[in-house]
């Protein structure tokens, strides 16, 4: 029986989710070249409506790279520089102001305003020995070599803008003052650490983050313990928030076997070491968020809290699940199949998450209590489609809009994504939901309801507010819908004591009169006394 109400109330919801997407839903997608889709709370995908829609998409052109070949231009550089970004690796967005890219096949660092226009470009850094400079447009500086990551902010003391690079092929971590629109001064680089602890025969940094007490964290290729921690002044400290080793059948089948093998035998074996990051960000308490490319469901994504633990443990009893809820999705714009492969992530001063998927092109978005907001993206070998990828390398966001950094070989540019009505309403809906204030998020939910019949946590929103009303069997159906057995079982309780508070006067008086003619009963079964039945018809013939 309940599994017969289980597929009714799947049939349901992806029936309602069909319907709005259908009729409400049409011109959405025929704006965008991918298909908007979510997740039930059975894990499957079901249709639902565009929260977010390009705006536009930024190229070199756009920005006015050209500017750094013009002789006349206070940006100029040489008249061979790129007017098109090149296999750019990482952007950072500063105060919702500037933006800066790490254009790494151009070795340099590009500075954009808020509406993406050239501002400054830096292909060295200055201040250091003159044997490890070379003579430019800009003096002597210490040329940068394949920029992958950056990250921006201001010194306290001088109010300038301080800025992290790492440099990949020249291993290390530069910090430099920025003194003007085309000169960094260095301030201090962080190099391979000599210390036993590091293990790794390389130092080729791809990403770089700071945090309040200007403790550097450095993702550096082939290193799987963590991220290099170095303090301001440049010494190493250690490692932080190093990724688990996923259980799988094949690790334990390889402990149980080294246990009985050979000396040799175990040398032959590979070893199970845990992955190393992509990319990490930092959100306003000071939580550092880290994501991993492999596909794996073990740390794929992670809160870390400054003592290097993961807020995020599956092991404790909650799950968390971050890009396609599948090992495998066919992608109907590309006819292709793709697997998760998470590459960034972006924290928005809201708290909302942003996970870039690599392989698929999509950015899913989440909650700051990791539910799922929306997906939007896609892959796509084509260069001219807005709002697909080739190689989707970075995500941010700048104000409300959402920005994904696209750096292949043939194709490098920026997009911009708004949000719809339809977001705008899913926006405002989780920033009252996650504040516990479900009545005042209610209006909103009934908006998403509208676009998007079949979107779960709309439901549950309702649900939520018709318990804080009291409406208990309203909240009931919605739960149900939602197919959220713990709110559903919270509401049948009140629900239930409810009815016996309306109803106490009625049951009462039954139990009463049962109970008064069980007594009479005994009474006169001790007198002898028989209770006469009436004769039916068929008896009394």
């Amino acid at each position: 029986m309940n599994g017969i109400k289980t597929s009714v109330r799947k049939l349901l919801c992806l029936t309602l989710a069909a319907c709005t997407a259908i009729s409400m839903s049409v011109t959405a997608f025929a704006d965008e070249p991918y298909e908007s889709y979510n997740y039930d709370n059975w894990d499957e995908a079901i249709p639902s409506q565009s929260a977010y829609t390009v705006q536009k998409t930024v190229t070199g052109a756009d920005m006015g790279l050209s500017r750094l070949s013009d002789p006349a231009d206070p940006l100029f550089y040489s008249e061979e520089a790129s007017a098109s970004l090149s296999e750019a690796k990482d952007f950072y967005v500063y105060d919702d102001k500037e933006i800066w890219i790490a254009d790494s096949g151009n070795n340099r660092i590009l500075r954009l305003d808020e509406n993406y226009n050239i501002i400054g470009r830096y292909y060295g850094v200055t201040g250091l020995e003159a044997d490890r400079c070379e003579e430019t447009q800009d003096g002597a500086i210490s040329t940068f070599k394949a920029p992958q990551g950056l990250y921006v902010t201001t010194s306290p003391t001088t109010g300038k803008y301080t800025i992290y690079i790492a440099d990949y092929d020249n291993s290390r971590v530069v910090r430099a003052t920025v003194e003007s629109a085309t000169e960094l001064k260095c301030e201090q680089e962080y190099t391979k650490p000599e210390e036993a602890l590091y293990t790794s025969k390389t130092f080729n940094p791809t990403k770089v983050l700071v945090d309040y007490a200007e403790n550097v964290y450095a993702v550096v290729k082939s290193v799987n313990t963590g991220s290099v921690q170095f303090k301001a002044d440049g010494s190493f400290t250690g490692f932080y928030g190093a990724n688990r080793v996923e259980v799988t059948a094949k690790v334990i089948a390889q402990k149980l076997w080294r246990k009985i093998a050979s000396n040799e035998q175990i040398e032959g074996m590979s070893r199970n070491v845990p992955v190393e990051y992509a990319n990490f960000d930092m959100d306003g308490e000071g939580f550092i968020y880290t994501v991993t490319e492999v596909s794996t469901d073990t740390d794929a994504v992670k809160k870390i809290n400054p003592a290097g633990y993961n807020v995020w443990d599956n092991v404790v009893g909650d799950e968390y699940t971050f890009g396609d809820h599948t090992d495998a999705v066919w992608d109907m714009a590309s006819n292709k199949t793709y697997s998760t492969k998470l590459t960034d992530i972006a924290i928005d001063g809201d708290g909302i998450i942003n996970v870039l998927d690599f392989e698929t092109g999509r950015v899913f978005q989440y909650d700051r209590l990791c539910n799922l907001i929306c997906i939007f993206g896609t892959k796509n070998s084509s260069a001219d489609q807005r709002g697909t990828f080739l190689n989707p390398n970075a995500v941010d966001t700048i104000g409300t809009n959402v920005i994904v950094l696209e750096g292949s070989k043939t194709r490098n540019d920026i997009t911009v994504f708004e949000k719809t009505v339809f977001g705008k309403n899913l926006h405002k809906a989780f920033e009252f939901f996650d504040a516990g204030q479900y009545v005042e998020a209610a209006p909103y939910w009934e908006e998403v309801i509208k676009r998007d019949g079949g979107y779960t946590y709309a439901h549950v929103g309702l649900g939520k507010a018709d318990l804080k009303n009291g409406e208990y069997k309203s909240a009931l159906d919605r739960f149900e819908i939602a197919n959220d057995k713990d709110d559903y079982d919270k509401a049948f309780e009140y629900y239930r004591e409810e009815w016996l508070r309306n109803n106490f006067t009625a049951v009462a008086v039954v139990v009463i009169v049962l109970v008064v003619l069980l007594v009479v009963k005994k009474i006169l079964k001790k007198k002898g006394i028989k209770l006469i039945k009436r004769k039916n018809k068929k008896e009394a013939e």
